[in-house]
């Protein structure tokens, strides 16, 4: 068989260290905080405005609002202040300054992209479309967040990045996120939380709750219990971590696409948010919803995560509940099927699973849709983002992983009413790492989280050893023409695999 063309586009996304934003640089120690504090309350007001003069010269540009952090950086301290005295606004300016520090987001690696098309498609060129893509950026302490990139995609299939800004925002994170009772319960459940406690706190809530509900229902559990025991301290620790799991996002409207930012919140993720794998679901009413999910890294373990916003600027950020919510790199397929939402995973750090579920938040019941095949992919397989509807099936971009670690990406087709039938399966890869792109963070790796069909051609962003990201484009006719020609093989591979399977039974 003749070898596929790619289409290698001019494109190099590289890490920018330059891209920072501000966090929080408080000690952990009391008596620290309060030293550092001190020393601002010894400055007469002369030399405050002198100090915060130096700093807004020095660092006004390279943020949007820098006063406003620094403000709520002050808030974090503020009851450390030793002082009955009134401050200044600039002597708190001083101080939310002294706790703050800038953080390069990419400083690392900018990688593991995926892409959809862009919710606004106003004043696009005839023929063309606009794209989000996002990006895993990785910092300082390997901490990952999200960052975005926008772009267009003409009629002839030739893409272009919008120019990035140099400022970076995070989002606000709204103060009283509601919740499903029904999807909070599930989660409770399944982290063996239910007690009487719980149920103490749960019952009185109603259906779609809020932040400022749950408060209130444990400050009267609390009232009520006749003293306060180690289970139900522990319960209300639970359903706490819970709560501070699902919570909500807030962009401004006037903020370019490269200017948001998503960066770890809860405990959960606070060693990062890796490989977001972003898709446009199309709802059986038309509605449209973007869903990614993401695996969220506390540093000891990883738990995978689900996104869901309409437009990029509002997000709601959720936990998953069920037995198939294991491992890395679930992915959803961009429509139901039968009446049933479904995904890949890769359940056992081997194989590629399927799941189906009336539920986009509870997943049960993997089954077993792929195992490694070729000595490429021999040490285990993936998914590089969500199936990709055509008319020979469902397109699953893969990744597989063999000798010497090195990672590739290839591709399956999947039977469009029953996707757990494999109707083809490259046996070579559609990308090896080469050249430079063996170089990087995590050398001979590339690797993927989304691509889009825009007329007739495949648009693959990837990323090469885990540092900078590249484009390729693929004529669509030709890989389903590829898959297709593969179908015999995949066949014998099936019936071979049942075969072994039924003998190690028997």
């Amino acid at each position: 068989m003749k070898p596929l063309i790619l289409c290698r586009h001019d494109i190099i996304l590289q890490p920018e260290s330059s891209r920072v934003i501000i966090r929080p640089f408080i000690p952990l120690e009391k008596t620290r905080i309060t030293t550092i504090i001190g020393r601002a309350l010894l400055l007469s007001e002369k030399e405050v405005e002198a100090e915060l003069k130096m700093i807004r010269e020095e660092f006004h540009a390279r943020h949007f609002d820098i006063e406003e952090v620094m403000l709520y950086h002050f808030q974090m301290v503020e009851r450390h202040v030793f002082t009955q005295r009134e401050l200044s606004q600039d002597r708190k300016l001083l101080i939310g300054a002294m706790f703050s520090g800038e953080y390069a987001l990419e400083s690392a690696a900018l990688f593991n992209p995926s892409i959809v098309p862009h919710p606004d498609q106003s004043d696009v060129p005839p023929g063309a479309l606009r794209f989000v893509m996002s990006l895993r950026a990785t910092g300082e302490g390997h901490i990952s967040s999200i960052e975005f990139r926008s772009g267009i995609i003409d009629a002839e299939g030739m893409v272009r990045v919008d120019e990035i800004s140099k400022c970076l925002t995070v989002p606000h994170v709204l103060r009283d996120p509601s919740y499903n009772k029904r999807r909070f319960l599930n989660k409770l459940h399944e982290m063996g939380a239910e007690s009487e406690n719980a149920s103490a706190v749960m019952d009185s809530l109603p259906d779609l709750f809020t932040l400022t509900d749950l408060k209130l229902s444990i400050e009267s559990v609390k009232k009520e219990a006749r003293f306060i025991s180690m289970d139900l301290l522990r319960a209300i620790e639970r359903i706490k971590w819970l709560a501070d799991s699902n919570y909500e996002l807030q962009f401004p409207l006037s903020l370019q696409m490269s200017e948001r930012i998503i960066f770890p919140v809860s405990a959960n993720e606070s060693n990062g948010i890796e490989d977001a794998r972003f898709v446009r679901f199309i709802e059986e009413n038309g509605s449209v919803m973007y869903y990614a999910t993401y695996t969220a890294y506390n540093g000891r373990a990883t738990l995978p995560q689900l996104i869901e916003t309409h437009d990029f600027h509002h997000f709601r950020i959720l936990t998953l509940s069920g037995n198939g919510v294991q491992n890395k790199g679930m992915a959803f397929f961009p429509r139901k099927i039968g009446g049933q939402y479904l995904t890949l995973s890769r359940q056992d750090d081997e194989n590629l699973f399927l799941i189906r579920s009336y539920d986009p938040h509870h997943w049960d019941n993997p089954e077993l849709l792929m195992r490694p095949s070729e000595m490429w992919e021999s040490v285990k397989i993936g998914n590089c983002g969500s199936p990709i509807e055509t008319e020979a099936g469902w397109l699953v971009i893969t990744h597989g992983v063999g000798p010497m670690r090195k990672y590739c990406i290839g591709a399956a087709l999947l039977d469009l009413n029953d996707p757990s039938k494999i109707l083809g399966r490259l046996k070579e890869p559609l990308i090896v790492p080469d050249g430079n792109e063996r170089e990087g963070y995590v050398p001979n790796v590339v690797y993927s989280c989304g691509s889009l069909i825009h007329n007739d051609m495949l648009v693959l962003p990837y990323a090469m050893s885990d540092k900078a990201t590249a484009v390729v484009s693929i004529r669509l006719d030709e890989l389903l023409k590829k898959l297709l020609e593969s179908a015999p093989s995949v066949r014998a591979a099936a019936s071979a695999a049942a075969t072994t399977a039924a003998a190690a039974t028997a």
